[in-house]
């Protein structure tokens, strides 16, 4: 039997944020055992806590989709990283948390709420005709819709499409056939120099048509649009269009991208995995 924590991100309250499943003390376990678990939970993510391999790192994390393994994922990290501090966790810093995973080490900063630094882009830039128009029928836009398309991958895949205003993001419809392997986020902007900012993440290719709240993306939409469409702190808003409320907030330091959200367990149990 091992302990595990179901963690509810980037919400204050209960149900309202994303969860994350994590899995404490997960060394016994091997691949099959943790991707079954994953397909069995549902959940957009669901992690593994394990000894560090390298001595910088105060933990090991691997992070299973339904769908399969991914490097790097941000409302994973920021729920992973509550459990193992609430399971008694003792981080090598005492200002921060450093988690190693596929993408390497991740910092995840202790403040008033935990925030992660984003890692860097692996792809950016414009995207090809072929993939633009693919994404906007993904997502049910038509292209006179969109006011900026750009890879923003950090790990997972992201392409992300800024359209032209927040009703335009909350219309969105997945077509899950056209979207393929594409990891689909959608940017809304609203006017002022506080604007509200409203994102979607459609990401059929893993086995979650729309994650309710979603870090990683969030650190790509800063790493591409601080300094042009967004100021260098804000909230963002994401999940009211799956029941949810989540708030990710976001700030731009010295080029790194601070991605931070309340964490609060909702579950707290043991799981036998064979």
């Amino acid at each position: 039997m091992l302990a595990f924590s179901q963690v509810d991100v980037f919400s204050s309250e209960p149900l309202r944020g994303n969860p994350v499943e994590v899995v404490h003390g997960a060394d016994s376990l091997d691949d099959e055992q943790m991707a079954a678990f994953a397909r069995w939970t549902n959940l957009s993510e669901t992690t593994y806590l394990l000894t560090p391999l390298s001595p910088q790192a105060d933990y090991r994390l691997r992070i299973f989709t339904p769908g399969g393994e991914l490097p790097f994922a941000g409302h994973p990290t920021l729920g992973s990283a509550h459990a193992w501090l609430e399971a008694g966790g003792v981080s090598r810093l005492t200002d921060q948390v450093v988690q190693e995973c596929g993408a390497g080490l991740i910092a995840v900063r202790r403040d008033d709420r935990l925030a992660f630094a984003g890692p860097p882009l692996l792809r950016d830039g414009p995207l090809d005709d072929a993939t633009f128009e693919v994404a906007c029928r993904a997502v049910g836009v038509v292209p006179g819709e969109v006011l900026d398309a750009a890879w923003i991958d950090n790990g997972p895949g992201w392409l992300g499409l800024v359209l032209r205003d927040l009703q335009a993001v909350r219309d969105c419809r997945l077509d899950a056939a056209t979207a393929g392997d594409l990891m689909v986020g959608v940017v809304g902007i609203g006017e002022g120099p506080e604007p509200e900012v409203e994102v979607r993440a459609f990401c059929p290719s893993i086995g979650v048509p729309e994650d309710p709240v979603t870090g990683s993306l969030n650190a790509g939409v800063a790493a591409w649009l601080v300094g042009s469409r967004l100021p260098p702190s804000y909230v963002a808003r994401q999940g009211r269009c799956v029941a949810r409320d989540g708030r990710v907030h976001v700030s731009v330091e010295q080029g790194t991208v601070w991605v931070g959200g309340d964490t609060l367990t909702t579950i707290r149990g043991e799981v036998d995995l064979g």
